[in-house]
């Protein structure tokens, strides 16, 4: 059975995906602003909307007070439902290893987050653990970002661009304060050129994030993937680094090329489902 999408009263049910299960994408550190409740519904705010949803008894996925309208112009691109991962884990099965990996990791799906905002919270995200991160993250939105009746939204680049490092001071992001706001300033002054990091190489759309200060090939990649749907973007941590060693003798198997930033959350995820020895 395929994916199926169906409007029922102010709700969206999202059925037949197997590869969509909400705890391994909203909590695997691609996105830092999702939120679970006592009985498993999320809630986050993403491109500037509010949405609440959760899993059903049967496997299907919930969108609470949402449209069909909305799920086909936001929801359906952010959450990559255009995209065969089923196909995606049967091509790199074929290396044994990048297939065990892949079993543990199918409920992940990469987010395609607004770009900017993908940019600033890997910045925050560097040398940082996820609890804290998310405690940055909320702070400078209380801080900076638009108030609506379901919460705070992201800062533009533009909000962000004017202000100082002392004016960060209350969302406590230490050194990275320079670097969220050189990254605001060279958006909004139109610095990066956004052509290049959708449709260059891999190669020149790292360099043209690495023009903001404190980016390195780690946080590009990681604003490439999630940010820009590159999904050829390989972001290497130390702990992937190792984990590549461990597994794969240093160097992923070609199998990995072409769906390297999907192969690299199955990885991660691997490892630490499975406490690989690193």
């Amino acid at each position: 059975m395929g994916l199926k999408v169906t409007e029922i009263g102010r709700d969206i049910v999202i059925s037949g995906e197997e590869n969509f299960i909400l705890k391994d994408t909203l909590d695997c550190g691609q996105a830092f602003r999702w939120k679970a409740d006592e009985k498993g519904v999320w809630s986050g705010i993403a491109g500037g909307r509010y949405l609440e949803l959760y899993e059903g008894k049967n496997g299907e996925i919930i969108l609470k007070n949402t449209t069909i309208s909305e799920y086909n112009s936001f929801w359906k691109a952010y959450f990559d439902l255009d995209r065969d991962y089923s196909k995606i884990i049967t091509e790199i099965s074929t290396n044994e290893t990048l297939k065990n990996a892949a079993e543990f990791g199918k409920g992940i799906r990469i987010l395609k987050q607004e770009p900017f905002e993908a940019v600033a919270s890997f910045i925050i995200s560097q040398n940082n653990n996820i609890p804290r991160i998310k405690g940055i993250i909320e702070r400078l939105c209380e801080n900076f970002g638009e108030k609506t009746d379901r919460g705070y939204l992201f800062p533009t680049a533009e909000r962000l661009a004017g202000l100082s490092v002392e004016d960060l001071a209350p969302i406590r992001s230490g050194f990275r304060a320079k670097y969220i706001i050189d990254a605001a300033q060279k958006y909004a002054r139109g610095e990066i050129d956004e052509s290049v990091l959708l449709t260059g190489d891999i190669d020149s759309a790292r360099a043209e994030l690495e023009k903001i200060k404190g980016v390195g090939p780690k946080v590009a990649d990681c604003a490439l993937l999630f940010g820009y749907g590159r999904i050829e973007a390989f972001p290497r941590d130390v702990w992937i680094k190792r984990a590549i060693e461990v597994l794969f003798n240093g160097n992923l198997p070609p199998e990995a090329d072409k769906y390297a930033g999907i192969v690299q959350q199955y990885i991660f995820n691997y490892a630490r489902v499975t406490k690989l020895e690193i």
